[in-house]
């Protein structure tokens, strides 16, 4: 049997399928379905911040260009909801919660709660 990534679109075959969610899954968006990482991590935002510092990092430096294209579109607005970013960026709603945690571990981000929504903002907002 063969199938797609439901996810990143890479063939997939026979042992390869990973399901989840009743979707057909690469083991590497599997993984990363499993084990995705957490917004509020104290431990990996102090991680992020230190390696960043010993690698002379600031601002979107070292970031990947899909999360610069998220920080910069939140900047520029100054505050967004998640589901603004997806229909204007056409991001997947999974890979905005992965890159948002990445932002915000950089302190880059942060949310907002303003009445019953809640907005991405730049963080030093």
């Amino acid at each position: 049997m063969t199938s797609e990534c439901a996810r990143c679109g890479d063939k997939i075959s026979g042992d390869e399928i990973y399901r989840h969610r009743d979707e057909d899954l690469c083991e590497d968006c599997f993984m990363g379905a499993m084990q995705a990482p957490k917004t509020c991590d104290v431990t990996a935002t102090q991680l992020a911040k230190k390696h960043r510092r010993a690698a002379g990092q600031a601002g979107t430096d070292g970031l990947l260009d899909i999360q610069k294209e998220i920080y910069n579109y939140i900047k520029d607005n100054g505050q967004v909801t998640r589901q603004q970013i997806i229909e204007d960026l056409k991001i997947a709603d999974w890979e905005l919660e992965k890159q948002i945690a990445v932002l915000r571990h950089c302190e880059l981000v942060k949310g907002k709660k303003e009445g019953d929504r809640v907005y991405l903002v730049p963080f030093n907002h």
